[in-house]
């Protein structure tokens, strides 16, 4: 691994740190960085194997999450158990020709296999909506929510992601033709994302198909100018990445009259229930 991989690497892990937003880290995470710096610092070709190691990216987190967050494994015990993954699937992968026609049909399927299974998760633990707040007991002022705060200064803490980024770098170059989709920040990643590591991996999970376009996009070019490839790939990244985070739901017809406080509009059945005094029979009406 080049030096300017460690420090792409590094850059892209502490960019992770200071965000707060899952749904933010889990996209810059997404980017396909690592990615295109391997193409271009190896002579590695894109195939089917490497088209599926994007899922791999998303059995890394979703073993480290289950590890860590289910069987309470310290992270860094449960980052090893995702690369143990990663690494089992790599070595399969390596092991047998992957056409690159079947890999592809294969990842769209069960990325909506996947998505289909986190939107129904997703509504079943859906939070019941809270109930009226109860009268305050104490005049006492309440205690702070709990900041999420890492035990070492800044200049500690980037010297620490340097180094980590230098010991995976160093395993990844072991995995020949998968060091394109090795994990490289994901490994640090995972350890700063541990608190939220479940939305994380879901987040991920849905940006991973652009990933997948990235690949897809170089592997059709990369008989080409290598710059050719590559910028094809990052448009192909960019569409899909834009599709994905348009919003869900786009409201058709005419919009909703405004009403101001909550109150109806003025209708002949109100006005008579107000002369009447009787503000519930006709009111509704």
């Amino acid at each position: 691994m080049t030096f300017s991989a460690v420090i792409l690497v590094t850059a892209v892990v502490w960019a992770v740190s200071v965000i707060r937003s899952v749904r933010l880290r889990a996209f810059v995470y997404s980017l396909p960085l690592p990615m295109t710096l391997a193409l271009v610092t190896t002579d590695h070709r894109v195939d089917g194997a490497q088209l599926l190691g994007v899922l791999g990216l998303n059995l890394f987190f979703a073993t480290v999450a289950l590890t860590h967050h289910r069987l309470r494994w310290p992270i860094l015990l449960a980052d090893l158990a995702g690369i143990a993954a990663y690494v089992a699937l790599s070595a399969g992968l390596l092991a047998i020709p992957v056409p690159f026609g079947p890999a592809l049909a294969g990842t769209v399927a069960l990325w909506l296999l996947a998505m289909v299974v986190l939107r129904r998760r997703a509504h079943v633990a859906a939070p019941a909506p809270p109930a009226s707040p109860a009268p305050a007991a104490s005049s006492e002022p309440a205690a702070p929510a709990a900041t999420r705060r890492d035990g070492l200064p800044a200049p500690a803490k980037l010297a620490v992601i340097f180094a980590g980024a230098m010991l995976t770098g160093l395993l990844g170059q072991l995995l020949r033709g998968m060091v394109v989709t090795f994990p490289y920040s994901g490994v640090l990643v995972a350890v700063e994302a541990r608190r939220e590591l479940v939305d994380f991996s879901r987040h991920f999970a849905r940006n991973s198909l652009a990933l997948v376009g990235f690949l897809t996009a170089y592997h059709h070019l990369q008989d080409g100018p290598p710059a050719l490839a590559l910028a094809g790939g990052w448009a192909a990244f960019a569409l899909l990445a834009t599709a994905l985070h348009l919003p869900r739901r786009v409201h058709l017809g005419r919009p909703a009259p405004h009403r101001q406080g909550g109150a109806e509009p003025p209708g002949p059945g109100r006005w008579a229930g107000v002369r009447s005094g009787q503000g519930g029979a006709h009111g509704t009406e």
